[in-house]
């Protein structure tokens, strides 16, 4: 049985055994889309690495999953976004309220399948937190007019690696894995983090939508402060280019979206945004190289470092 259909097994299973009405109902129909679950599988993985069994962490994977998708259920409140994964937000499908009180009870729940083992659960509140710290300066940054590189990078750092560092210590830390081999894991997670991050930066503005289930450009359009926007700017500045601030002038559903992804591509952006993805990478697979554990063993997270690179949603 592969990782994936241990983790879709153990969700649908724990869906069907949810309670009736509105509180429950938005958590099984989240939970139920198609979904990656990298960062259950991510439990599984890296409990495997040092030794131990994947079933024996499934429980604290599932409340990897719970906690992510309770993130993008609030989430896609506070973008307004109309869809999630090809299909309708949860706050589109019921309301606003209701998909603010099922995340909050999503939460709790990823809470009690994180309460058996102390040290699980430290980890895990360490790395719930930084998302929720990321997220709020994500937010800082959508009003702000100058948010720098750096500034960004710290940022997703908070919200998106931090949990897939999470992830891996939790399941090394549920095998035995000794502190520093849980740091070098932790250290894989991150680059691996800021890498899908960036990726998905790349692929909000110019991936197909037939294959991300988003709006092309839907970031661009919202004025959101990635990588891409932080970069364009920059170097429009540099070059005396004014197209992307004569578009962020503009309301959100008005912006020329097209016109913006070519002068990102002319300046080069899309290029050098590609380049960082690959360096993150390269850093994951050095800091995997160093983690005391037999090759053989590290073999399924080098291929999915791999799977990730070629991802096309």
């Amino acid at each position: 049985m592969t990782h994936q259909t241990r983790i879709e097994a153990r969700i649908a299973e724990w869906s069907q055994k949810l309670p009736q009405g509105n509180l429950y109902a938005p958590m099984a129909y989240l939970m139920g889309l198609p979904a990656k679950r990298v960062r259950p599988m991510l439990v599984l993985m890296a409990c495997e690495l040092f030794g131990g069994r994947a079933e024996d962490a499934l429980d604290e994977a599932l409340g990897i999953e719970l906690f992510h998708n309770f993130t993008l259920m609030h989430d896609d409140i506070m973008d307004a976004a109309p869809l999630r994964r090809g299909h309708a937000t949860v706050h589109e499908k019921w309301d606003v309220n209701t998909a603010i009180l099922s995340g909050d009870a999503m939460l709790v729940k990823a809470y009690q399948l994180m309460g058996k083992h102390p040290q699980v659960a430290a980890i895990f509140s360490k790395h719930a937190l930084a998302v929720c710290e990321g997220q709020q300066l994500d937010m800082e940054y959508e009003r702000r007019e100058q948010v720098s590189v750096s500034e960004y990078r710290a940022m997703i750092r908070l919200k998106t690696a931090m949990l897939l560092a999470g992830s891996l210590q939790i399941g090394a830390c549920l095998a035995g894995a000794g502190a520093v081999d849980q740091e070098r894991i932790a250290a894989f997670g991150e680059h691996l983090g800021l890498a899908f991050q960036l990726r998905d930066d790349l692929l909000d503005a110019f991936g197909d939508p037939a294959a991300t289930g988003k709006q092309q450009g839907g970031d661009l359009r919202a004025g959101k402060k990635t990588f891409l926007l932080i970069r364009g700017l920059e170097l429009g500045e540099a070059h005396g280019r004014r197209e992307l601030q004569d578009e962020l002038a503009k309301p959100g559903e008005g912006r020329d979206v097209p016109r913006m992804l070519k002068v990102l591509e002319e300046l080069g952006v899309r290029t050098e945004a590609e380049r960082t993805v690959q360096q993150e990478e390269e850093w994951a697979m050095n800091a995997l190289g160093e983690v005391s554990a037999p090759a053989d063993r590290k073999k399924p997270l080098r291929q999915l470092v791999t799977l990730l690179m070629g991802r096309t949603r």
